[in-house]
C-alpha cells in the first residue's frame, strides 16, 4: 500500500517514467491516473453546467442539447487531430527523437487553428437557421440562439485545448493535462452560476452566460498550455521556429486524421441524427436525454481517460520495438476499464431516478431521463471494451480500422434500427435508447476480434 500510495502521488505530480520499460501495471497506472482524473473534471463540469441550465426551464436543456448535437461535428475533428497527434508524439518518444516530437506537435497545433476558423463561420452568420434545422422549437431559437453562436464564434479554444493535451498526453506528462483541465473546469464552475443568475458583480445572462464561461474558462486553460509547451519542464518543449510550415508534416498528420476524423464524423454524426429523431417526440425527450447523457458521460469520460492511457502505451511501445508489451497493456486496460463501468452501470439501473431528480424537478423530463439512462447503461459491458479497443488502434497510427468499425456499427446498424424502432415500430424514445445499447455492442465485438488479429502491430507512422 506504501508503494501504492508513491505511484499514486507520483503518476499526479509528473513523472519521468520510461513507460516502455518496467511493470507494465505500474506504467499503466502512472499514466492512467491523471488521465482518469482529467476526465472526471471535465465530467464534473457537465453534470454542474446541466445542473444550473436546468434551472431555466426544459427550453434551456434542449438548446445545450441540440448545440452540442452540433458540436460534435467540430469535436470529431478536434478529437480526430488528436488522435494524429497522439500517435504520431507517440511513437517519436518511443524512438527518442523529442526533437521531431516537438515539430509534430507545432505542425498540429497551426492545422488546428485554421480549422477552427472555418468552423467559427456558421456560429457568427447562422445560428438560428442551424437550431431550426436540428429540429428546435420556436421558443427555444429566440432563446437560446446566442449560445448556439458562441460556442460555435469561439470553438478555437475547445480545438487547441484537444490538440495541446493530446500532445502531453501521447509524450507521457498526463499529469500536465490534468492540471489543465482542472483550470478551465474550476473556473467554468465558479463562472457558471454567476454570468447564467447574475450573482455578486456579474451580469444576468441567462443560457448565454454558460457558454461565456466555458470560452473563459478553457481561453484561460489555453494560455497556460502554451506557456508550458514554450516554457514549462517537460518532455515536448516547443520553439517559435517550429511553428514554420512543414508540409510534409501536416500532410502525414492530414493522413492519419482522415481515419481518427472519419470514425468520429461517424459516431458523431449519428448522435445527431439520433437527437433528431428524439425531437420528434418533443422537447421533453430532448431535455431528458441531455441530462441523462451528461450523467453517463459522467462515467464514460473517465474511462475514456483509461483508453488514453493505453493508446500512448499502443504507440511508445510500438515506437521501442515492443508489441507485444503495447498488446498486454490494451487488455489489461480493457477489464480494469469492465470493472469500472459495470459498478455504474448496477447504480444506474438499480436507481436512476434519484440521479435525473438532482437536476430537473419537472416531472416530464424526468421520466424520459430516467428511462435514457436505465437502458443505455444495460450495455456498460460492451462499452468497456468499445471504448478502449478503437483506442488502442489509434494509438498504433491505424485510425482507418476504427473508421469502418464505426461506419458498420453507428450508420448501417445503429440508426436503422433507431428509425425503425421508434418511428415505424412505434417505440418512440425507446427506441432510440436501445439503438444506441445495440449499435455500442457491435461496435465491441468488431473492435475486439480485429484487435486480436494482430494487423495493427506492423503499422509504420
Amino acid at each position: 500500500m506504501k508503494r501504492l500510495w508513491k505511484d499514486i502521488l507520483e503518476s499526479i505530480s509528473g513523472t519521468d517514467q520510461d513507460f516502455t520499460e518496467g511493470s507494465l501495471s505500474r506504467a499503466i497506472l502512472l499514466l492512467s491516473i491523471p488521465m482518469v482524473l482529467e476526465m472526471m473534471m471535465e465530467s464534473l463540469f457537465a453534470l454542474f453546467d446541466t445542473f444550473f441550465v436546468a434551472k431555466l426551464g426544459s427550453e434551456a436543456l434542449a438548446t445545450i442539447a441540440y448545440t452540442e448535437s452540433m458540436m460534435t461535428i467540430f469535436y470529431a475533428v478536434g478529437i480526430g487531430f488528436s488522435m494524429a497527434t497522439t500517435a504520431l508524439v507517440a511513437r517519436r518518444i518511443g524512438e527518442h527523437k523529442q526533437k521531431e516530437a516537438s515539430v509534430v506537435a507545432s505542425q498540429a497545433i497551426l492545422v488546428g487553428i485554421v480549422f477552427s476558423v472555418v468552423f467559427a463561420i456558421p456560429g457568427v452568420f447562422y445560428p438560428r437557421e442551424l437550431l431550426r434545422l436540428m429540429g428546435a422549437s420556436p421558443e427555444t431559437i429566440r432563446e437560446g440562439y446566442l449560445f448556439t453562436s458562441y460556442m460555435l464564434s469561439f470553438n478555437i479554444v475547445i480545438m487547441l485545448l484537444f490538440i495541446i493535451n493530446a500532445v502531453f498526453r501521447s509524450s507521457g506528462d498526463a499529469a500536465i493535462s490534468m492540471r489543465v483541465l482542472v483550470i478551465a473546469n474550476l473556473m467554468n464552475i465558479v463562472l457558471d452560476p454567476c454570468l447564467i443568475f447574475g450573482l455578486g458583480p456579474f451580469p444576468e445572462l441567462g443560457i448565454k452566460g454558460a457558454a461565456v464561461a466555458t470560452i473563459i474558462g478553457r481561453g484561460t486553460a489555453v494560455v497556460f498550455q502554451f506557456y508550458i509547451l514554450f516554457r514549462g519542464k517537460v518532455r515536448i518543449r516547443v520553439g517559435l521556429n517550429d511553428f514554420k510550415v512543414r508540409l510534409t508534416t501536416i500532410f502525414k498528420l492530414i493522413k492519419l486524421s482522415y481515419g481518427g476524423i472519419g470514425q468520429y464524423l461517424i459516431a458523431t454524426s449519428s448522435w445527431v441524427i439520433l437527437v433528431r429523431i428524439l425531437s420528434e417526440f418533443g422537447d421533453d425527450a430532448v431535455a431528458g436525454y441531455q441530462v441523462a447523457i451528461r450523467i453517463l458521460v459522467f462515467t464514460l469520460l473517465p474511462s475514456w481517460g483509461l483508453s488514453n492511457a493505453a493508446a500512448t502505451m499502443v504507440g511508445q511501445n510500438l515506437g521501442a520495438k515492443k508489441p507485444d508489451r503495447a498488446e498486454k497493456s490494451v487488455w489489461k486496460t480493457a477489464f480494469i476499464n469492465v470493472g469500472f463501468l459495470v459498478f455504474f452501470a448496477i447504480i444506474f439501473i438499480y436507481d436512476s431516478g434519484f440521479f435525473i431528480r438532482l437536476f430537473v424537478d419537472d416531472e416530464a423530463v424526468i421520466a424520459f431521463g430516467v428511462r435514457a439512462l436505465q437502458v443505455i447503461s444495460l450495455g456498460y459491458l460492451c462499452y468497456a471494451f468499445g471504448m478502449v479497443m478503437p483506442q488502442a488502434f489509434n494509438g498504433a497510427g491505424d485510425t482507418a480500422t476504427p473508421t469502418w468499425i464505426n461506419f458498420i456499427s453507428f450508420w448501417l446498424i445503429q440508426i436503422p434500427i433507431a428509425y425503425f424502432l421508434a418511428l415505424i415500430l412505434g417505440w418512440a424514445e425507446d427506441g432510440v435508447f436501445f439503438s444506441i445499447v445495440i449499435g455500442e455492442t457491435i461496435l465491441a465485438l468488431l473492435g475486439i476480434v480485429l484487435f486480436k488479429r494482430g494487423k495493427w502491430k506492423f503499422k509504420v507512422v
